[in-house]
């Protein structure tokens, strides 16, 4: 097996609807030609939007359960199965990392469709162990921030930080028949996308003070996994914007960061 290289790189992706697991479009198409770009890393880290609990957990099973955390789809869908290992080393290195204010979960979760609908295309053999690690309802923007800064050690171990969720995401307005996005969505994807690109964390992280962000993250569930992904990024890595499209009141917007893509 090749060895990782000296630092992974860090990603986020808009992971919109479970139905992309079982599609061919846009997404799905760049997720696949990224896993072939990116390097191979010894293991994954991810951060869901769709894992919110009090404290920080990390999932520690040998063999992480696919969790099917949606309603009302599709047979087909509740079939699919990510049967990626787990790695309890890293669990508890990432502990360590966090302590106090973390700690293992042996059996509770697994890998929700904010994972698993990814890495089936990212990693489709299933082969790379992947631990999952929760946000913790009781932290600010700032606070998520910091976690993923005290994760930053692990790109220098061969793990690859994925953030799952999405810039812009409000379902109450959101239209399955939309091919563009609504002004709105449109405005604040670009306002966060040239913060990101900038370099401009704080900007990022101050998301509420922007006009459009009462539409645009109604709940700020799927915007905070890109605060862990910053966090871990380090000053002047390279940025590389991999996904880029609003279809009405979601954004799939995606970010490679750091050392670029091989």
């Amino acid at each position: 097996m090749t060895a990782p290289p000296a630092r992974m790189p860090v990603l986020f992706v808009g992971h919109g609807s479970p139905m992309n697991a079982l599609q061919d479009n846009s997404l799905t198409r760049a997720w696949t030609v990224l896993g072939r770009r990116l390097p191979r890393p010894r293991a994954v880290l991810a951060v869901s939007a769709h894992w919110e609990t009090k404290g920080t957990l990390i999932t520690a099973a040998e063999r992480p359960r696919t969790i099917h955390d949606f309603y009302n789809f599709p047979p087909e869908l509740y079939a699919i199965d990510y049967p990626a290992p787990g790695d309890p080393a890293l669990a508890r290195r990432i502990e360590t990392l966090l302590a106090p204010h973390a700690r293992a979960d042996l059996d509770g979760w697994g890998l929700d469709h904010g994972v698993w609908s990814v890495l089936k295309f990212l990693y489709p053999a299933a082969d790379i162990p992947v631990v999952a690690l929760s946000m913790d309802l009781r932290l600010d923007t700032a606070g998520h921030y910091a976690v993923g800064r005290a994760l930053r050690v692990l790109r220098d171990e061969g793990v690859l930080i994925v953030g799952s969720g999405n810039i812009v995401h409000n379902l109450r307005l959101f239209d399955r028949q939309a091919t563009q996005g609504l002004d709105w969505a449109v405005r604040f994807n670009h306002a966060v996308k040239a913060a990101v690109t900038r370099g401009d964390h704080d900007a990022v992280a101050r998301y509420a003070a922007l006009p459009d962000a009462p539409l645009a993250v109604p709940e700020p569930e799927h915007y905070h996994p890109l605060l862990y992904v910053l966090g871990a990024q380090h000053p002047g890595e390279a940025i590389e914007v991999v996904t880029d499209e609003v279809l009405g009141s979601l954004s799939m917007t995606g970010f490679l960061i750091g050392e670029p893509a091989v």
